[in-house]
């Protein structure tokens, strides 16, 4: 007898869809098929059930930026939206999980304030190179930097990485077999064109958008693609936003250079051409791109040139979301929603099956970054799911959101089908009638070696 039996669902496997029961115990799927007795049934009523979404990619700000998102409502909207593991970003935190002092801070604050399973990054920056190997041994899954300008003022908080330590820290993880994630934008092209126009006094969402050009993304790409060849290094470009990024990638992998690359869902379903009326809730960098490159990109994943899909969900307070769009936080809110989103549009609309999308959100990003336990429903693997009910149509309000800043450019959005169940290792943390689970038994996730 096993503890849990899922039954009456449509079973999301890696060769395609089977009606079918699941069988759980302790947490782990024991069986997939007939089911004859179980403790306790969840009845999935015809739904597809997908393995557990893994987001890695979200700024979760705790410590000390918390009243942007917390863990705890930040978990609880990816729990809503279907995700059940997610991996940190070491920004926007205040300290930046530069170092093993500070990763442990994030430890510290995240045991018993997650409903849905974590893990976290390293930071490479300019200042912390001697600070990574020690960092590396760590538990952290992978490692990220920027080479496009960012980072303040304020004391620990994050910033880009120049050349020099760009190359010995690729030297430094190549040995410690750690993959460095990048933002992909050319500092020196972006900062010169942003100087420019807000100079002349343009400041509006097309100046934002010229001043930060598809140019500025392949110009980086090219770079840290340089310098993985020439360090060994692996490496993964986080949000890329067009074609011609994405085919210098492909060529790198044709090389055999160990690379990988995501995308989100708002370059996928925005465009530059809103913009104005999105207004600064829709400000991000890299920024929305014109129409035709959105025809592109979605070629690009279609085609299977792109990996996995992340929300880089980036929240603020919505004070900061003020002024030009030079001035406001640059930074989508949108965890919630990836897979709802992406499926609609990816797997209805466009005719994408089932099961290669659950390597877009679970499979894939599991594997690479060696979450060994996640990614898919295979017998010996956490019994992480999510229900999607593939019939049901909503639209999008404020108070679907469970972010500390409940906002969001997907709000009034209409999406064709919707998660009404997520499960972490056996326990349900999220059900579209009860809401979310009060009681935070995430865990972290801990790399295999």
């Amino acid at each position: 007898m096993v503890d849990i039996r899922i039954c009456g669902g449509r079973v999301v496997l890696n060769d395609g869809i089977l009606e079918t029961d699941i069988g759980i115990t302790n947490g782990v799927i024991e069986t997939i098929g007939a089911v004859d007795s179980a403790k306790k049934t969840i009845e999935a009523k015809g739904q597809l059930v997908f393995p557990g979404g893994i987001d890695t990619h979200v700024h979760f700000s705790e410590p000390g930026r918390t009243e942007w998102e917390g863990f705890e409502t930040g978990s609880q909207a990816l729990a809503a939206g279907g995700i059940t593991t997610y991996v940190e970003m070491p920004l926007n935190a205040l300290p930046a999980t530069t170092n093993a002092e500070n990763l442990q801070l994030k430890l510290n604050r995240a045991k018993s304030k997650n409903v849905v399973d974590y893990s976290f990054y390293g930071g490479l920056t300019s200042e912390n190179l001697g600070d990574i190997e020690a960092l590396a041994d760590q538990e952290v899954v992978a490692f990220k930097c920027f080479l496009s300008t960012c980072g303040s003022d304020q004391p620990g908080d994050f910033s880009n990485v120049d050349d020099a330590t760009l190359k010995k820290g690729m030297e430094i993880l190549a040995r410690k077999g750690k993959i460095l994630c990048l933002h992909a934008e050319d500092a020196s092209l972006t900062d010169q064109l942003e100087m420019e126009l807000t100079s002349q006094g343009k400041t509006d969402a097309q100046a934002f958008v010229a001043s930060r050009p598809i140019e500025a993304e392949v110009l980086a790409v090219k770079k840290a693609i340089a310098c993985s060849r020439e360090t060994g290094c692996a490496i993964h470009f986080v949000h890329i936003s067009s074609a011609e990024a994405i085919a210098e990638i492909q060529q790198a992998k044709r090389e055999g250079l160990d690379v990988t690359v995501e995308s989100c869902p708002h370059y996928f379903v925005f465009s530059a051409e809103e913009l104005p009326k999105l207004g600064t809730l829709a400000k991000c960098q890299p920024p929305l791109r014109k129409e035709e490159e959105v025809t592109k990109l979605w070629g690009c994943l279609l085609r299977g040139e792109i990996d996995w899909l992340t929300s880089d969900h980036s929240p603020c307070t919505i004070d900061l979301k003020e002024g030009d769009f030079f001035t406001a936080w640059g930074g989508i809110t949108g965890c919630q929603n990836t897979i709802d989103i992406m499926f609609d549009e990816a797997v209805k609309k466009r005719g994408m099956s089932a099961s290669t999308f659950a390597k877009l959100i679970a499979t894939t990003p599991a594997k690479r970054f060696k979450l060994e336990q996640k990614g898919e429903l295979t017998v010996g693997k956490d019994a992480d799911f999510f229900f999607l009910d593939d019939t049901m149509s909503y639209t999008l309000q404020q108070g679907d959101l469970y972010y500390k800043n409940p906002y969001s450019p997907y709000v009034g959005r209409t999406i064709n089908c919707r998660v009404t169940k997520s499960i972490v290792r056996g326990q349900v943390v999220y059900d579209i009638e009860k809401g979310c689970s009060k009681e935070n038994g995430g865990a972290l996730v801990t790399v295999s070696r």
